[in-house]
């Protein structure tokens, strides 16, 4: 049995049972994965797929357990080279944070500014997407670790950390209505066209939980996945937003006024997430505290290992 073959078989398994994607995947050729797989096949004495003509179909029931072990030990084969790397270069690496727009464009500059002047030799990434995305990444070992507010929470794989809390504001042209209401309501904000979040980020489900539980349906004209897509059309007139307060800052956004909305919508807890059973690298660890510095490599450690509930705010 060797490793080459459990690369192949986890690899298509992961590309939906698509042996051609799974080769291109692995820069290699499609009858070189079929025939380690049927070589692995031949070795267990069971059969990991079934086919139907030269096509694979679905997962055996033995495929399905054999899946979960090859994936684990490749996970501490990967474990096993980031300890030889963790003990011959200990200030250099490679790390890949998977994140999205508001998180890289607002709360990582300060944090990775400083952490690229404790490390200088380490090679820093980002990567983003939707949270659905960030999250596979980082159970794919595409990334280190991913930082987002919506879904992390929702992954077996992964164990999430909470780093801070945060909520939104209305953003608005300098002399829109809305400026001159006593209090920020909802019933206020529904009156007028409505730019906010695509469903899959930042705090939506908050935003559309406050508005259904007042029995009010805002008036949507525009979603999208950043808040500097968001700020440039209210400032085109299109509407007014609903973006995360981080994202305001009224020196660079002279052209919008900002009203707090804290007691409008639920708190969102931005989160860490890391693969469960993955092995850190001291620098990792430094990165996490100063991002979160609740987060000390004991606590972070001790969640890895399951020894205790989640950590609280």
């Amino acid at each position: 049995m060797k490793l080459q073959q459990l690369r192949y078989f986890c690899e298509v398994a992961r590309q939906g049972l698509n042996v051609s994607e799974a080769a291109n995947a692995l820069y290699t050729s499609q009858p070189g994965i079929s025939k380690q797989i049927r070589m692995l096949e031949e070795e267990l004495g069971v059969r990991l797929f079934v086919r139907r003509g030269k096509r694979i179909t679905e997962i055996t029931p033995p495929g399905e357990a054999a899946l979960v072990i090859a994936r684990r030990i490749l996970d501490e084969v990967e474990n096993l080279k980031r300890v030889g790397e963790e003990y011959s270069a200990q200030a250099s690496g490679n790390l890949v944070i998977a994140t999205t727009h508001t998180q890289a464009r607002y709360a990582l500059p300060p944090v990775i500014q400083e952490f690229r002047a404790q490390y200088p030799q380490v090679r820093l990434s980002l990567r983003q997407g939707n949270p659905q995305q960030i999250a596979e990444a980082v159970m794919a070992a595409e990334a280190d670790l991913a930082i987002a507010t919506e879904s992390l929470a929702l992954y077996e794989k992964l164990v999430t950390l909470p780093c801070y809390q945060w909520n939104h504001c209305v953003v608005t042209p300098p002399r829109h209505p809305l400026l001159k209401e006593p209090t920020l309501t909802l019933e206020a904000i529904a009156r007028f066209p409505l730019i906010t979040y695509d469903f899959a980020f930042t705090g939506r489900s908050q935003i559309q939980r406050a508005f259904e539980q007042r029995g009010l349906k805002p008036n949507v004209v525009l979603t999208a996945i950043d808040a500097d897509v968001i700020k440039t059309y209210v400032k085109l007139g299109l509407g007014i937003g609903i973006v995360a307060r981080m994202a305001y800052d009224p020196r660079e956004d002279k052209g919008l006024k900002a009203l707090d909305a804290s007691h409008l919508f639920e708190s969102s807890v931005t989160r860490i997430a890391l693969r469960r059973g993955a092995y850190l690298r001291g620098y990792i660890y430094d990165f996490i505290h100063l991002f979160a510095p609740h987060l000390s490599r004991r606590v972070v450690e001790a969640t890895l290992a399951g020894r205790g509930s989640d950590y609280q705010l």
